[in-house]
C-alpha cells in the first residue's frame, strides 16, 4: 500500500497487456520492481492493471524480449494535469493575470470618506493623509495600520478631539470630532472669593468687589480674599467680585528614585521579515534566520488582504527586528537625590494650575535603601488661590 501512495503527485496510468497468458507478464513485472496495482483480468488473453508513470520505461524494456502487447487508455495524476493546462496557456495566463489584477486593485486604496468635521478640517485631514501616503491609488500594504494613522492625525490636526478610522475594502472611512470653543461664561450672580488652600497672600489684582487681606497676610481655606458687597450699610452694592490672590503655598511630596539606571538603546541595525499568515498560520517568506542580536525591539505589522469588498483569511505580515543595547548609568546618591527633585517638581507641575510657579524645595527626610533613595520634600509654590464663593440672601 504504502508503495502506491502519493502516484497522485507523480501520475500513473492504466494500461492493458495482450497475448498468451497475460499473467505470466505482470508477474515477470513484479520480479523487476515495477509496482502494479488494481489488476484485472479481462479475458483468457488480455489483463488490465494500473502503472506508476515513472515505471513505464522499465515496462516497455521488459517487453522487447516477450510478444505480448501493451495500450495505454487513462492517465491520472498532477503531471497530466500539469500538461492539460499547459497545452492551454493562453486561457490560463488569461485567468492568472484577470485574478493579479482584480486581487491587486481589491488591496488598493479608491476612496477616502471623511465625515463629521468641517470643510476646512476636511482639507486639513486629506493634506495629511497624502503625507502619510493614504491617497487614491496607494497600495495599501506599504500603508500603516489604521490605529497609527488615527495617533498620526490627532497629533498633526489640533482642531480634532477625537478621530476613527475604518478600513472596508478600498474604502477608509473617517469620522472625526472637534474640539469646541468654549466661550466665556456671561458673569453670573453675585460673589465672595474665598481662599482655597493655605498660603500667605504676595500679591493682589482685584477688578471688582471690596479687598479682605492684604500683602504677607496668611489666610486658610474659606477665609474671603474679596468680598462681593461693596459701600456703606446704607448704600451698600452686592457685585459679581472678580480678582486674582497670588499667594504662596506649600507640598508634600514623596518619591523614590533607583540609583542605577537602565537605559534601553536602538542601535540602527535591523532586520525584516516578511510572512503570509493563513488561518493564523504564518507561512515565512523572506527572513528566515533569527537574527544575531542580544537584545532587540519588535515592531510587527500585519495588513489583511482583500478580493473585491472580500476579507481574505490571509495576511501580508511585516516584522522589523531591531537591536537594542543596554546601558546602565551608575550615578551617586547625590545625582539621585537631583533626579528625584526634578521628578518630583514634573509630577506636581502636572496637578498645578498652568500660570503657577515651583519656587524653591526643601528635602525634609532622606533614606537609601535597596539601590533606591526615598525623599520626602517640601515644595514652595507661587498660584491663585481664589475660589468663586456665591453669594446668598442671608449673607
Amino acid at each position: 500500500m504504502k508503495r502506491t501512495q502519493g502516484v497522485f503527485f507523480n501520475g500513473y496510468t492504466t494500461f492493458k497487456v495482450k497475448g498468451n497468458f497475460p499473467e505470466f507478464f505482470l508477474n515477470r513485472c513484479v520480479e523487476n520492481g515495477i509496482v502494479i496495482w488494481n489488476v484485472k483480468k479481462i479475458d483468457e488473453s488480455s489483463c488490465q492493471a494500473n502503472i506508476k508513470l515513472e515505471d513505464i520505461p522499465k515496462l516497455k524494456d521488459l517487453r522487447k524480449n516477450m510478444s505480448y502487447k501493451i495500450t495505454f487508455s487513462s492517465r491520472i495524476g498532477l503531471p497530466f494535469l500539469v500538461n492539460a493546462i499547459w497545452k492551454r496557456k493562453p486561457l490560463v495566463i488569461g485567468f492568472l493575470l484577470s485574478l493579479i489584477l482584480i486581487f491587486t486593485l481589491s488591496n488598493m486604496v479608491w476612496d477616502i470618506d471623511i465625515e463629521g468635521v468641517t470643510p476646512e478640517i476636511e482639507h486639513k485631514i486629506k493634506e495629511n493623509l497624502d503625507e502619510y501616503g493614504v491617497r487614491k491609488g496607494a497600495w495599501k500594504l506599504n500603508l500603516e495600520t489604521p490605529s497609527e494613522m488615527q495617533q498620526k492625525l490627532l497629533n498633526d490636526v489640533p482642531e480634532l478631539l477625537w478621530i476613527g478610522i475604518t478600513e472596508k475594502g478600498t474604502t477608509y472611512h473617517l469620522q472625526g470630532v472637534e474640539k469646541t470653543v468654549v466661550e466665556e461664561k456671561e458673569k453670573g450672580g453675585p460673589q465672595h472669593l474665598i481662599a482655597r488652600k493655605k498660603g500667605i497672600i504676595v500679591d493682589m489684582y482685584v477688578e471688582k468687589g471690596e479687598p479682605q487681606v492684604n500683602v504677607n497676610d496668611f489666610v486658610q481655606p474659606g477665609d474671603i480674599l474679596v468680598s462681593g458687597l461693596i459701600g456703606g450699610e446704607e448704600d451698600q452694592q452686592v457685585v459679581h467680585a472678580e480678582g486674582e490672590v497670588i499667594a504662596e503655598t506649600w507640598y508634600e511630596s514623596e518619591v523614590s528614585i533607583p540609583i542605577n539606571v537602565e537605559y534601553k538603546v536602538i542601535t540602527g541595525e535591523k532586520e525584516k521579515q516578511y510572512a503570509i499568515t493563513l488561518f493564523k498560520t504564518s507561512i515565512p517568506l523572506w527572513g528566515f534566520t533569527k537574527p544575531d542580536f542580544k537584545q532587540v525591539f519588535v515592531d510587527e505589522k500585519e495588513r489583511p488582504l482583500y478580493l473585491y469588498k472580500w476579507k481574505l483569511p490571509i495576511a501580508f505580515k511585516t516584522k522589523q527586528i531591531w537591536e537594542q543595547e543596554v546601558y546602565v548609568q551608575n550615578r551617586t546618591q547625590d545625582d539621585a537625590v537631583l533626579a528625584g527633585i526634578e521628578q518630583a517638581k514634573k509630577e506636581l507641575s502636572k496637578q498645578l494650575p498652568i500660570d503657577a510657579k515651583i519656587l524653591s524645595e526643601k528635602i525634609l527626610h532622606q533614606k537609601k535603601e535597596n539601590g533606591k533613595v526615598n525623599l520626602i520634600l517640601y515644595i514652595k509654590v507661587q498660584e491663585n488661590i481664589v475660589k468663586p464663593y456665591p453669594i446668598t440672601q442671608g449673607d
